[in-house]
């Protein structure tokens, strides 16, 4: 099988991203401290910066600053 550019980058991004998460924190996602209900808060608020960025260039892509 070829090797897929995108995919490769995309492996690239999440390695950097667990380094700087690390550095951060000085843990990595193998940490047995948080309950699964902490690792569900973790995501939904993740989930809802998402939507906050995605709000953002929408908004920027359409020229707009305005609540609809």
């Amino acid at each position: 099988m070829e090797n897929d550019s995108i995919v490769e980058s995309v492996v690239a991004q999440f390695k950097k991203r667990s380094e700087v998460g690390f550095k951060k924190y000085g843990v990595t996602l193998d940490r047995k401290d948080l309950s699964l209900r902490d690792w569900l808060q973790h995501a939904k608020e993740e989930a809802m910066d998402l939507v906050n960025y995605l709000e953002k260039t929408i908004q920027e892509l359409d020229g707009s600053n305005n609540i609809t």
